[in-house]
């Protein structure tokens, strides 16, 4: 398995392709699984990076007694200077937009574009995106008494049944939840806290200024409006897009990945590296 030394850790990471650099950054439990339809499609033309963030996977986690966004986003930053990548289109999911969000902020010079999907911003959030956060750090807290994968299956269904759609593609979810690597618990409560705790992390967008693509699903809360033009809001220097993306839920990428994938390849080949301009779609 391919891995380089970042920091503290060994972080797992696959790379295909050959040409401008794309940077996925995956959810929350999740891995660069969830990447896949995207890593192959893209491919042919870009050379695609994703890696398994810290706590997750096959990059497990490490002696650190506490996670954070920003401590993600400088694992990023080392993972990136060990594959001698100066700049690239960082693309970024849930938690995976957090830490996109915190690296640009950070560095900025090496941010060609931005994608943020079914994310949310630094800073307070609204009522309901402060009950979600709770719901991850008690379901975290849980994970001592029940499996994090039953967990999440039960998580999945619920929520279809509340709100129909938002949880998208339950099978393929959980499919990738259960073939990634066991995540132990202690982690689990680690990158739960992280993620709870990025709305107190100081991340100033204002000095990004590459194009940024904001995607989400059409099914996620009338909430996530607020928390989208927040997000605008804090990207005041960046030409910003955005698109709903139709028949998904909170993993947009895997709910509808045509979609998703035409999004970012336009993302990519008009605004970020125009000279990659080709006929595919």
């Amino acid at each position: 398995m391919p891995t380089v030394r970042t920091d503290d850790i060994e972080t797992y990471y696959v790379q295909q392709g050959d040409g401008p650099p794309v940077v996925f950054v995956h959810g929350m439990l999740m891995s660069s699984t969830m990447w896949e339809h995207q890593l192959a499609a893209l491919g042919d033309e870009f050379t695609v990076i994703a890696h398994d963030v810290r706590g997750h996977g096959h990059t497990g986690g490490s002696a650190r007694s506490t996670y954070s966004i920003g401590l993600f986003a400088d694992d990023l930053a080392a993972l990136l200077d060990a594959l001698a990548v100066d700049r690239a289109v960082v693309c970024g999911l849930s938690m995976g937009g957090a830490i996109a969000q915190a690296f640009a902020a950070a560095h900025p010079e090496r941010v060609a574009g931005l994608v943020l999907a079914d994310t949310f911003p630094a800073g307070p959030l609204p009522l309901a995106g402060r009950l979600a956060m709770a719901n991850v750090r008690f379901l975290a807290r849980l994970g001592r008494f029940v499996d994090y994968r039953t967990l999440n299956r039960w998580q999945l269904r619920v929520g279809n049944l509340l709100l129909p759609g938002i949880s998208g593609d339950e099978e393929t979810v959980q499919r990738l939840l259960e073939e990634a690597p066991h995540i132990a618990h202690e982690e689990f409560v680690k990158v739960a806290d992280a993620t709870a705790g990025f709305s107190r992390e100081p991340v100033d967008l204002s000095a990004v200024t590459a194009p940024t693509l904001v995607l989400h699903g059409e099914h996620l809360p009338t909430a996530n409006e607020e928390t989208t033009e927040r997000l605008l809001a804090q990207l005041e220097h960046s030409e910003t897009a955005v698109h709903v993306v139709p028949n998904s839920g909170h993993a947009s990428n895997l709910d509808n990945p045509p979609f998703f994938t035409v999004r970012l390849r336009e993302l990519l080949t008009q605004r970020a590296y125009p000279e990659t301009i080709s006929s595919g779609g």
